[in-house]
């Protein structure tokens, strides 16, 4: 008899990475993309680069202030190695402290910017918007 097959989708699930020391911030994080995507984090911006090489994130997320290394050159850093062929391309959104920063965000080239205290509403919001936009250029 004719059976017939039900659709099946398989959400796809992006690997994050989330570059912060705060504890607060990364558990607020969580919380928006928990069911949703992998998240993987480092509490040190010089660890961003070797992060991304291991994990390859479709996604990456930097707190403005990290005690060695900001969020700003993590950023730079990475749009850098962009440039030299050593990273594929994607979406960077700084985690800003206050609206006056968006400057700083535009200037280290960030693709969009969060203004902290977030949520986990905000948080998703912008991350699908990211990742969409992603996928967009391709």
């Amino acid at each position: 008899m004719g059976e017939t097959k039900a659709a099946c989708t398989i959400p796809t699930v992006t690997d994050i990475l989330l570059a912060t020391d705060s504890d607060a911030l990364a558990d607020e994080v969580e919380a928006a993309v928990a069911g949703t995507h992998m998240l993987h984090r480092v509490r040190a911006g010089v660890d961003v680069v070797p992060a991304i090489g291991e994990v390859d994130p479709g996604l990456v997320l930097l707190d403005l202030q990290i005690g060695n290394m900001g969020g700003v050159a993590a950023c730079l850093a990475v749009r850098h190695r962009e440039e030299m062929g050593d990273l594929d391309e994607r979406p960077v959104l700084l985690l800003l402290d206050r609206d006056v920063d968006v400057f700083l965000a535009n200037e280290a080239r960030a693709d969009g910017h969060l203004v902290k205290p977030v949520d986990a509403f905000s948080v998703i919001r912008a991350v699908e918007a990211a990742l969409a936009d992603d996928i967009k250029s391709e």
